[in-house]
C-alpha cells in the first residue's frame, strides 16, 4: 500500500501545495521564495528517502515566520497521513550526524504524542537572511503536526550554517529508521496499548 499524502493550505499570510512519499528515492523539488529552507529541506528529503513536491509563498515582506511555521505544519501533516494506521513500524530511530565541527544528535519516536526537547543554540540571530530561530520553530511544529517526540541536541558546533544543516540530516535519518518497516514485527502496531 503506498504511504503517499498531498496537503493544501491557504491563507490570508501563506499558500503551500505539498506531496509527499514516504517510501521514495529522496528526490524533491522544492521552491518556498527562502533559499536556506529549500536547502535544508532538500537535505530532509534526500536524507530521509522522503519524495517531496513543495510550491510555498508568502508574506515574505513581513518576515519568514509564517511561511516556515505553515510548510512545517503541512509537511507534518502529511506525514501523519503517510504514516496510516502505522503497524508494522520501527517506530523509533535514532542518528548521530556531524557536518564538519558541528555534531547534531536525534532520537525520535513516532508515538502519536508530540514533545520537543531542544538543546541546539545558535550563535547568530542569523544564517544569511535565515532568522535562525526558525528551525527550532519549524522542528517543533513539525513534531506537533506527526505527533513525534522529537530530542534534537547540539553538543558542539560554532557555524550556524553547520549546526542547522546537521540538524535537518539527522532528524531526516532519524525519520528514515523510525518511518521504515519492522521484519521482526512486521504487522501489528508497536506499541503494548494495540495502538499509538
Amino acid at each position: 500500500m503506498a504511504r503517499k499524502a498531498e496537503v493544501k493550505r491557504k491563507t490570508g499570510e501563506t499558500t503551500v501545495s505539498l506531496k509527499l512519499d514516504l517510501d521514495g528515492s529522496g528526490d524533491s523539488r522544492i521552491s518556498t521564495g527562502i533559499g536556506f529552507l529549500d536547502h535544508m529541506l532538500s537535505h530532509l528529503a534526500f536524507h530521509g528517502l522522503l519524495d517531496l513536491e513543495l510550491e510555498a509563498s508568502g508574506d515574505l515582506e513581513v518576515d519568514q515566520h509564517h511561511t516556515v511555521e505553515d510548510i512545517a505544519l503541512c509537511l507534518g501533516r502529511a506525514l501523519s497521513e503517510a504514516l496510516g494506521d502505522k503497524k508494522g513500524l520501527r517506530r523509533y530511530g535514532e542518528a548521530r550526524v556531524p557536518m564538519d565541527e558541528s555534531l547534531a544528535e536525534v532520537s525520535v519516536d513516532l508515538s502519536g504524542r508530540a514533545a520537543v526537547v531542544w538543546r541546539v543554540v545558535f550563535i547568530s540571530s542569523k544564517i544569511g537572511d535565515f532568522d535562525s530561530q526558525l528551525v527550532e520553530e519549524f522542528f517543533r511544529r513539525l513534531a506537533l503536526e506527526v505527533g513525534m517526540s522529537l530530542h534534537v541536541s547540539v553538543p558542539w558546533g560554532t557555524n550556524d550554517h553547520h549546526v542547522a544543516e546537521a540538524v535537518f540530516k539527522a532528524v531526516a535519518r532519524a525519520i528514515r529508521i523510525a518511518k521504515s518497516t519492522d521484519p521482526d514485527r512486521k504487522t501489528g502496531i508497536p506499541s503494548t496499548k494495540g495502538e499509538l
